[in-house]
């Protein structure tokens, strides 16, 4: 089974400001936020663009800039930002989504009996499968 790419690393200017920083992503329009520290203002990038690609097929990503071919102003830095798209869509996107499935009578009557929980044991097949965690 394929696996789907889920860490992706763009370019982001920070700008020193008086009281914190400013940053923008060059390869995302529009994608900009602030933070009162670095650490903050990092942490608002990865949402900032998260939210900016949001509605946007993985596949269809902007690719990022390289950081040496970003033009900078006086007091600005690049720094490579990575945006996890799983922890993202964990944090952001966890609403349960309804799901048909059909199994055999004889299974369904079985798992009655025994009262299985559906979607628990669906979702714990889907991470199983796709190699990840309930984090």
């Amino acid at each position: 089974m394929k696996r789907m790419k889920r860490l992706y690393f763009y370019p982001a200017v920070f700008q020193r400001e008086e009281q914190g920083y400013s940053v923008f992503i060059p390869d995302i329009p529009g994608c900009m936020t602030q933070g009162e520290t670095m650490e903050e203002a990092l942490a608002m990038t990865q949402d900032a663009i998260g939210l900016m690609l949001e509605d946007v097929t993985p596949a269809d990503y902007p690719a990022p800039s390289l950081p040496q071919d970003l033009p900078l102003e006086k007091d600005q830095f690049v720094l490579m930002v990575p945006f996890d798209k799983l922890a993202y869509d964990r944090a952001y996107n966890a609403k349960s989504v309804k799901k048909t499935l059909s199994v055999p009578a004889w299974l369904d009557t079985l798992a009655a009996e025994h009262n299985v929980n559906f979607s628990n044991v669906l979702q714990n097949a889907l991470m199983r499968e796709l190699g990840v965690s309930k984090a």
